[in-house]
């Protein structure tokens, strides 16, 4: 049974339907999604989060969220890139996170690229955010089923991303976490989000 587009919540709020009831998915709903985000190590963050979404449910990985950072040393890049055997086999072990070994060691793998972009780039947030000249991308979905799985931005930047290394990152994965960190506004236009969240501006540096 597919998701309505829009959900009324209990705070006369009409909000996109995909986050539903739960208090946990709303507020991440009305605080997160869809928010600019800026912010190098914040933004590989959400893409290895998003990695490991891969066959699941968010909200399966937003209610481990706070495990991952702890297992995974906040998602300070310097340091997974350095993680040996011996810590992968303790991650296999921790039942607060998504053990899965293949995802695991991509995210080894994506914290080496993300090194390598910012010494290349200069800035993880400024290569990713090239790829739509620099500013949210503003929708006007009607219905969630309009709203696309992937797009030329997502697959052009999975592309580049898999030649650098980086693994988890199809176009579909990509398209997520660009929704998720403001790439591109996908609230419909009923969310009482959608405004709000087109009125963001990128913070002075």
């Amino acid at each position: 049974m597919s998701k309505p587009s829009t959900i009324t919540g209990e705070d006369g709020r009409c909000r996109c339907g995909w986050c539903g009831t739960d208090p946990l998915y709303q507020a991440y709903h009305d605080t997160e999604w869809g928010v600019p985000e800026w912010d190098d190590r914040a933004l590989f963050e959400k893409l290895i989060l998003d990695g490991f979404q891969a066959g699941l449910s968010w909200i399966t990985i937003l209610r481990k969220r706070e495990n991952f950072r702890r297992a995974f040393d906040g998602f300070q890049p310097e340091k997974i890139a350095r993680y040996t055997p011996k810590k992968l086999e303790s991650l296999m072990q921790d039942t607060g996170i998504v053990r899965n070994r293949a995802k695991i060691e991509g995210a080894v793998a994506n914290a080496r690229g993300w090194l390598k972009i910012m010494e290349e780039e200069g800035s993880f947030a400024d290569y990713l955010w090239n790829y739509v000249d620099g500013r949210p991308k503003q929708n006007s979905w009607a219905s969630l089923k309009q709203v696309p799985a992937e797009t030329r931005e997502s697959q052009a930047i999975s592309k580049d991303l898999r030649k650098r290394g980086f693994t988890f990152v199809g176009p579909t994965i990509v398209y997520a976490f660009m929704q998720a960190v403001g790439m591109v506004n996908d609230h419909t236009i009923d969310c009482f989000r959608h405004k709000q969240v087109m009125k963001l501006k990128r913070p002075a540096r």
